[in-house]
């Protein structure tokens, strides 16, 4: 019986995580992550955000972008994928992969609404500062290993563009109606049904269809849409697994262990809510309602911040992802190094600023 019900509780999890987050958030993802791999300047890229790009610009480049890109821990995964493999370094598109669904501007509004103007400073700075560590870190490691590029189809009709051009007017159109498909229904719908999120989406990815129709050649768009279904076969079965394992996590943890052991800002505490949100999936702007619950039953702001970082940023699907994507080496440097800076965040901030 006990069995059954960790079944039946892993594919809840799945239920509700197909409901309502494949057509609206990783559909576009993996469209935009194909788009980029196919249409974007591989040597403009590397000028920016490559191994050899001054530091300080491409990981400040990376970090401020990924604040108006609204994705979960899930969604991020195809579009830092694609940028990695267009031929960013591997410390900027580890950034992107952590403050996109980490301090994304939707979330930060939405849990200033919630929470206070105080953790939402503490969360932007919070997160800058990890995403700048682990960025460091990352490049340290692996900047200087040559990255086996898995997908190397090249649509000869693209157009070519200059060395400092990214990419091409008409493409960039292309990548920014993907991006409103995928942005627009978080950031337009708040509340109500999830159909309303679905309309909108339906919307711009009609907008998407006919422009794409109307610029590019039968050639290209199948070139695209072979790049996307990479993505989507190297990533999605994981996803549906990590969802499946999180769903029984959540059925066997107590929830009173919970309340009991996070309570106060000592380092236990701080990284017992670390590791929570490491493993469990939340959507972007869940995380606020569950941590302002948690806070009213005795957590400390310290572990507070921690979850708010860690929650939306990693999860046990994450984990899988990245490892498919990115190599099971960096997954493993990258989620650890996660989950100490997330314990000490959340340690000195409950301690020292708080």
């Amino acid at each position: 019986m006990i069995i059954k019900d960790l079944i039946i509780a892993g594919l809840l999890a799945l239920k509700g995580y197909i409901a309502t987050h494949v057509l609206t958030c990783l559909v576009p993802a993996f469209l935009l992550a194909g788009a980029m791999l196919t249409f974007i300047n591989r040597e403009a890229i590397l000028d920016y955000l490559g191994e050899k790009a001054n530091k300080t610009k491409s990981f400040s480049l990376a970090g401020i972008s990924s604040f108006f890109l609204a994705a979960c821990s899930c969604t991020v995964i195809p579009v830092a994928g694609g940028l990695y493999y267009s031929g960013a370094g591997v410390g900027p598109a580890f950034i992107v992969l952590w403050v996109a669904p980490a301090a994304n501007i939707l979330a930060l509004i939405y849990t200033g609404n919630i929470l206070g103007g105080g953790i939402v400073i503490s969360r932007i700075i919070a997160a800058l500062l990890m995403a700048f560590i682990v960025g460091g870190i990352m490049s340290i490691i692996f900047g200087r290993k040559e990255k086996a590029v898995s997908v190397t189809v090249n649509v000869q009709e693209v157009k070519q563009v200059t060395h400092k051009s990214i990419i091409a007017k008409e493409h960039l159109i292309l990548l920014l109606l993907i991006l409103l498909s995928l942005l627009l229904p978080n950031y337009l719908v708040r509340s109500g049904s999830y159909l309303y999120k679905i309309l909108v989406w339906v919307i711009f990815s009609l907008l998407t269809a006919v422009y794409a129709i109307k610029i590019l050649s039968k050639q290209v768009i199948k070139g695209w849409l072979k790049e996307t279904w990479w993505f989507v076969r190297v990533i999605f079965p994981l996803l549906l697994l990590g969802v499946f394992i999180v769903g029984i996590i959540g059925e066997i943890l107590p929830e009173n262990w919970i309340r009991n052991w996070l309570g106060g800002n000592g380092i236990v505490a701080s990284f017992l809510a670390t590791m929570i949100g490491a493993i469990s999936y939340f959507a972007t702007m869940t995380e606020a309602p569950f941590v302002d619950t948690l806070t009213k039953l005795g957590m400390g702001k310290g572990p507070a911040l921690a979850l708010l970082l860690t929650g939306p940023g990693l999860s046990l699907p994450n984990w899988l992802a990245i490892a498919r994507v990115f190599g099971v080496k960096k997954a493993v440097v990258y989620v650890s190094t996660i989950v100490i800076l997330g314990t000490l965040v959340g340690w000195f901030f409950g301690n020292f600023i708080f």
